[in-house]
């Protein structure tokens, strides 16, 4: 093997070794680029406040095979809101809440690694060499671009209040495990957020 190949595959094996490093941790990050906007009408939410979710006519259906339905996003989405307080109480309402979410999947693809010589393995001789070669491969995994949206409304005027969105993109297609850090990424500095975007990271388990 030529220097330059041996190199290339010393580097390999060296990121191949990394990755299996970070994938022993017991976490995992998911990174949010987050944006929110208020525009209270009277007082921002406090803990004890009431609310009831709200559907479009589009997400009466179960949903995708491969995404939770509406029913499970409210449930998770009733959990985040939980932690500021927020109580779901339909019959009382002081606020209207609907959430929804968003997929893009980019395909992943695969190919040999640009300018990566063939790599030689076998047995022989010195006089001769039986073995066969290969070229390097690479597969790029298929991209989830996610995006979370809840908005905010004052139930007797219908006014937006709150609007606020997350979005993700990794890896990882579990989305009743992204899901959940995505919204609490989405509500961080719930009632009165700071302006413009941000990323706010929240970790996960594996």
């Amino acid at each position: 093997m030529n220097p330059i190949a041996l190199r290339t595959v010393k580097s390999l094996f060296l990121l191949l070794a990394l990755a299996l490093l970070a994938g022993c941790s017991g976490l995992r990050l998911v990174d949010n680029d987050v944006q929110s906007h208020t525009r209270w009408t009277t007082k921002p939410a406090e803990p004890g406040n009431t609310y009831r979710f709200e559907r479009l006519p589009s997400q009466q259906g179960p949903g995708l095979p491969s995404e939770p339905g509406q029913d499970p996003l409210e449930a998770m989405a009733q959990a985040a809101l939980a932690k500021f307080g927020l109580v779901h109480l339909p019959e009382a309402a002081l606020l209207t809440v609907q959430v929804s979410t968003t997929t893009v999947v980019q395909p992943g693809y695969g190919g040999q690694w640009p300018g990566v010589p063939l790599v030689s393995i076998g047995a022989g001789t010195a006089g001769s060499h039986i073995g066969m070669a290969f070229p390097m491969m690479r597969y790029e995994p298929p991209l989830y671009i996610r995006e979370v949206q809840l908005i905010l409304r004052d139930n007797r005027s219908g006014e937006v209040v709150y609007e606020t969105r997350a979005r993700h993109s990794g890896v990882w297609s579990d989305a009743r495990a992204l899901l959940p850090a995505m919204l609490d990424a989405a509500l961080s500095g719930f009632p009165n957020p700071p302006p413009g975007p941000r990323r706010v990271n929240v970790q996960i388990p594996r």
